[in-house]
């Protein structure tokens, strides 16, 4: 986390150092480290609102124009005749990502952070309440376009994916080491340009990965051309029925008759 550009207060939790605020009287390193404190608290809470309505909730982390939103019109096309399907956006400024994902015909809660470069868990915690969490399945959240901040907040998701753009280099884990350390999956987007860029290497970007002892699997596709779209999708229906599966199994042990042990 930065400590000397803002970048750790956002309009989430800018009244925890207001004045009168919970941690206003600390010192600028106890801020920071209560701020981290405050925000894993109310992603915690955020995992309990997720958990008991049964919604799948994946974190999508990258650099800007590395393809997030087109990925998520491509995926709602994909599996919204059988998910229902959410997405919160952020972003510093504009409602233009929440207006495309409108257009699929599922809910976005647009998060305009000013000068913050990423999301936390109190600015998701107001976002969901703007939801209604018993007709989704699948929530999406299209972090803030940066390779640093958003991996240093828990934001009470499930899963944390990362975008890597052809555009952009094989080098990146190698350069960003904790975004893609804290990847469940690593997506290699923009694949059809793959043909005029004779610079990146899938194999040299997943080799990076693999460097930092991360064993994410690796898909690389095209929200253009749909190549790879389906195993994506495949990945996302694992982890729903897994969450299903896990609901299910949780509801079972609490209905099972508890055991008295003789004295």
């Amino acid at each position: 986390m930065c400590g000397t550009c803002g970048c750790n207060v956002t309009p989430g939790n800018n009244h925890l150092i207001e004045a009168g605020g919970k941690l206003h009287a600390d010192g600028t390193i106890d801020v920071l480290k209560n701020l981290l404190h405050e925000n894993d608290h109310t992603a915690a809470h955020n995992r309990e609102h997720f958990y008991q309505h049964q919604v799948l909730v994946i974190n999508l982390m990258s650099s800007p124009g590395s393809g997030k939103t087109a990925l998520l019109e491509t995926t709602i096309d994909s599996l919204s005749s059988d998910y229902r399907i959410a997405v919160i956006e952020g972003d510093l400024e504009t409602e233009n990502d929440a207006q495309r994902i409108r257009k699929h015909g599922v809910p976005a809660i647009q998060i305009e952070t000013g000068t913050a470069c990423h999301l936390d868990a109190h600015l998701i915690h107001d976002a969901i309440h703007q939801l209604n969490l018993d007709e989704i399945d699948i929530l999406f959240i299209e972090n803030v376009g940066n390779l640093v901040c958003p991996a240093s907040f828990d934001l009470g998701q499930h899963f944390n994916v990362t975008l890597l753009s052809t555009t952009e280099g094989d080098d990146k884990p190698a350069k960003y080491p904790v975004i893609f350390r804290a990847a469940d999956l690593v997506l290699i987007t923009k694949q059809d340009l793959l043909v005029v860029l004779d610079d990146f290497e899938p194999d040299k970007a997943t080799h990076h990965l693999r460097q930092l002892s991360n064993p994410a699997p690796v898909i690389c596709l095209s929200s253009k051309t749909g190549f790879a779209i389906e195993q994506w999708c495949e990945w996302i229906i694992t982890q729903a029925k897994t969450l299903s599966d896990s609901e299910q199994q949780g509801k079972a042990d609490e209905a099972k008759p508890s055991k008295v042990l003789a004295g």
